[in-house]
């Protein structure tokens, strides 16, 4: 067996996970002959094919799903060579790949850069958005060093830090201003919008109302906090949003903004990591700096 590179399997990975040959390739900026000719060179070396090859799509063959995860944990473990080598000095240096979930990023993500780059020299940020599941999974296997979630994640291979608590408000239309907070259970009798399925902040919302939606009518699924907004300034219904995006997502729409009394819903946001990542005494500082952040914004929306 000829000797398999790095640039094999991380190009396999890469088709892998992303199942066609052009998407894989432009995940790996190179050109899509390019790519399918280091995973011939690796079947080569193998002496087994690792994929199906037809005109619309790929498929691992059975022995390149068992390749896959071996792949994955080589190449975790080839990156954390790197970690090790970052993590004998003071300050954080080279690449920071960090995850934020949606309904967290837009509002936190310009301070915290800001900071970290602050108090980094020559930190190289990449940031990935998307729902906690997904997140998890590129943790997992080694794509992200970091991820800025809800807790908890309840995850035994992670290291989790609370990072701050913070209030969910209502957000009704305009002509609303003024009148009585809804309860929980006027809640359920009203149409809510929340995110789509997948979002953890859905089942946040539900779960304060005590409520899992039974008719199609009494619930209006969006995309975005900034799209159920809109929804609710267009009079479709009412929805909650955490307090760090109230600023930027009502300033534009006609709608009003209330607190709820007494225990209002909440979420705990806080940043995760693999307990074997070298960098974990680098990262528990980064953590620091977005708590600086996330408590920063949560003050102000308070205040405001």
């Amino acid at each position: 067996m000829r000797n398999i590179t790095l640039r094999q399997l991380r190009y396999f990975d890469a088709l892998a996970r992303h199942g066609h040959f052009g998407r894989a390739a432009g995940a790996c900026a190179i050109s899509q002959p390019a790519l399918s000719q280091q995973v011939r060179e690796l079947e080569d070396s193998l002496g087994q094919p690792v994929v199906e090859r037809d005109a619309r799509r790929v498929r691992l063959t059975g022995f390149g799903e068992a390749l896959a995860p071996r792949v994955r944990d080589i190449l975790r473990q080839v990156d954390e060579l790197g970690d090790l080598a970052r993590a004998s000095g003071e300050r954080l240096v080279g690449r920071l790949r960090i995850g934020v979930i949606p309904t967290i990023a837009p509002y936190l993500l310009p301070e915290v850069v800001g900071r970290l780059t602050r108090a980094n020299a020559g930190l190289d940020i990449h940031v990935r958005e998307t729902v906690t599941s997904r997140l998890l999974q590129d943790l997992g296997d080694g794509r992200l060093d970091a991820a800025i979630v809800a807790l908890p994640v309840s995850e035994p291979t992670l290291s989790e830090v609370a990072l701050l608590s913070e209030d969910f408000v209502l957000v009704r239309p305009a002509a609303d201003e003024g009148k009585p907070v809804p309860d929980r259970e006027m809640l359920r009798e009203m149409r809510l919008l929340l995110l789509e399925e997948g979002h953890c902040f859905r089942e946040q919302a539900l779960s304060f109302c005590e409520a899992r939606p039974a008719r199609p009518r009494e619930v209006m699924d969006g995309s975005s906090l900034s799209t159920l907004v809109q929804m609710v300034g267009a009079g479709l219904g009412v929805t909650l949003v955490p307090e760090m995006a109230v600023t930027v997502e009502t300033r534009s729409a006609p709608v009003s903004v209330a607190r709820f009394p007494g225990v209002p819903p909440s979420r705990t946001i806080g940043m995760v990591w693999r307990r074997t990542n070298p960098l974990g005494p680098q990262l528990a500082r980064v953590a620091e700096i977005v708590r600086e952040a996330a408590e920063s914004l949560r003050d102000a929306a308070r205040a405001a």
